[in-house]
């Protein structure tokens, strides 16, 4: 191979590598070392909970107990019930005789926006200026959840992203989804508390009724199915108008997929929206990625072809150092640890994760689910 194609590839090499430590050492670095303000002592304002749910009887069942248990003055709880089939109505029926605070708005009429047309019904009847999503299968991490998101949207904020972590089970699968929601969480945390947001998890998230009114609802991306959360918050938030809810007493836990094709198919769904992203996010995310990507493969493209190993160890022992600094401290702060260990492993394997759900980017149109 000619010598300026052997520099080349090291060249690229190191700028990969340099970029990454660039986000890693900066906004990551930042975030992971944050320690959480208390949340800002303002009075209590009255929220609206809004879940969607199609054929969610079982946990609805299982999970709506946690948010009727929460203890916040005033509040009630919007289940949208939409083009249900099993007996999901039932159970929200039976569950609402004994806390009148759960209120049923069902849909029978098919719209073509899936789950943005039941989350807009939804919005639509609430009867509070706050709005509190999050889903049939979610679980409230404490009592104080409501409290904790209301209390971030007050003033100019109009914004609040929680944080949505998945249950801690047994298996590699297992793992690897809550690592790669920690990464997510990484990303757009660290950016929106640098002043940067650019998107949010409905499983978690607040904002003002108005500013969901003013924005048009889900109008500007209403051909897309996906989005509801993200795409939203990447149209309506700024470095003003939105703040982060750290709290562990605000998390909201979820279940994850069990199999490799359900959580195939929930990633590809999630991944689809983000070529509709405002282009200065697409830029930041990207090129997050493709170091990301470039470090591992031109980092081994050195090695079995141009005996560039010590050069390749040192660059690759340099960044892992700093990874795993970042992710130790941030796993502490997040409330999952253990994860730890996975961390230098699952960091690698990220290379095939980029492969095998780059053609998501270019699809917007997934089903509801």
């Amino acid at each position: 191979m000619p010598l300026y194609l052997d520099q080349a590839i090291l060249l690229l090499f190191l700028a990969a590598t340099a970029v990454q430590l660039l986000y890693w050492l900066g906004p990551f670095l930042r975030f992971a070392l944050h320690r959480p303000a208390p949340p800002p002592s303002v009075p209590a304002e009255p929220v609206s909970i809004i879940i969607c749910a199609r054929n969610e009887a079982k946990q609805l069942r299982r999970y709506l107990p946690y948010f009727l248990a929460q203890d916040h003055p005033d509040y009630e709880l919007i289940v949208v019930n939409d083009h249900s089939s099993d007996k999901s109505l039932d159970v929200l029926l039976e569950i609402q005789r004994k806390n009148p605070i759960l209120r049923i708005v069902s849909i029978t009429t098919k719209d073509a926006r899936g789950k943005k047309a039941a989350l807009s019904e939804g919005i639509n009847a609430a009867k509070n200026k706050i709005v509190l999503l999050s889903d049939a299968d979610c679980q409230p991490a404490s009592t104080q959840w409501v409290t904790q998101m209301q209390a971030a949207v007050e003033g100019s904020t109009t914004i609040g992203l929680g944080y949505s972590p998945y249950f801690k089970d047994e298996g590699i699968l297992n793992a690897f989804i809550r690592f790669e929601t920690v990464y997510s969480a990484i990303q757009y945390l660290s950016f929106a508390f640098v002043g940067c947001p650019y998107m949010g998890v409905g499983r978690n998230l607040a904002y003002r009724k108005s500013l969901f009114e003013q924005a048009g609802g889900f109008a500007s991306h209403q051909a897309v199915t996906s989005g509801d959360d993200d795409l939203f918050v990447n149209q309506v938030a700024a470095a003003n108008n939105t703040r982060v809810v750290l709290s562990p007493l605000a998390f909201v836990y979820s279940q994850p997929k069990s199999s490799s094709r359900g959580y195939y198919r929930q990633k590809k769904r999630h991944l689809s929206t983000g070529s509709r992203y405002r282009w200065q996010h697409q830029l930041l995310l990207g090129l997050l990625s493709a170091s990301h990507f470039g470090h591992y493969v031109l980092g081994l493209a050195s090695i079995l072809f141009h005996n560039l190993a010590i050069i390749v160890i040192i660059n690759y022992l340099a960044r892992i150092v700093v990874v795993s600094a970042v992710y130790y401290f941030t796993l502490r702060k997040l409330r999952d640890p253990s994860l730890i260990y996975w961390v230098p492993i699952f960091d690698a394997l990220y290379i095939f994760y980029y492969l095998l759900f780059a053609p998501a980017l270019f699809k917007t149109k997934e089903p509801w689910t």
